[in-house]
């Protein structure tokens, strides 16, 4: 279900006992959710653009059930991932409730840390947004076309507070302003664009500090 502009997975320790998992909720016209892993609920009413704690999970693969929450009949997904060793991801129910399906989102792993600088990456999830851009407030281009289901690279950024502009690919046009982005030394983000363009629920973002096991 999904493509991406990079190698967004990155390993830097010894290998670990388990990876880690965090939920998404991306879907703009579906209910709240319950998921299920392996017939084990692991999200519990989970609302659209909300994500979870990090779960701590075991390398290998899992039956991924999701329900409107308080029900567990009619699975509005039903689909199998295979989570490896040393790593950790974001799990995304992504699309219109009419396309919904799972999208792994991997990230940078990172239990010990990564120093000073800041880290921020976008993951394009507006199912009807067309490619965008992601510029600063002055033009100055951070990631360029990026597609529905994409997601970039992670890119080093001095420490700092940062207004953010998404645009249609090749336009002047802002479609998005996210400002007051605070990006902490020694932090990991990941930016979510989620809703629809031009209709509702709008398009928003939804920033995440990735790493926090």
């Amino acid at each position: 279900m999904y493509t991406h502009q990079g190698n967004s997975y990155y390993s830097m320790q010894a290998p670990y006992q388990v990876s880690f998992v965090r939920l998404l909720h991306a879907s703009p016209d579906a209910p709240a959710v319950d998921i299920y892993a392996n017939n084990n609920i692991i999200a519990e009413g989970l609302s659209y653009k909300q994500i979870t704690n990090y779960l701590p999970i075991m390398p290998g693969n899992y039956q991924i059930q999701v329900y409107p929450a308080g029900t567990q009949a009619n699975a509005v997904i039903d689909t199998n991932i295979t989570i490896p060793q040393d790593s950790a991801f974001t799990v995304a129910a992504a699309g219109e409730l009419s396309d919904i399906g799972l999208m792994p989102i991997p990230e940078m792993f990172t239990p010990m840390g990564i120093g000073n600088a800041s880290y921020v990456r976008f993951v394009h999830l507006s199912p009807n947004a067309p490619a965008v851009d992601i510029t600063l407030s002055d033009g100055t281009e951070l990631f360029g076309n990026l597609s529905y289901t994409q997601f970039t690279d992670y890119i080093a950024v001095n420490p700092g507070t940062y207004t953010l502009q998404v645009r249609p690919t090749g336009s002047n046009q802002v479609a998005l302003t996210i400002p007051d982005v605070y990006l902490m030394p020694g932090a990991i983000y990941s930016i979510f664009a989620v809703g629809l363009a031009g209709d509702m629920p709008p398009l928003e973002a939804v920033i995440a500090a990735d790493g926090e096991y």
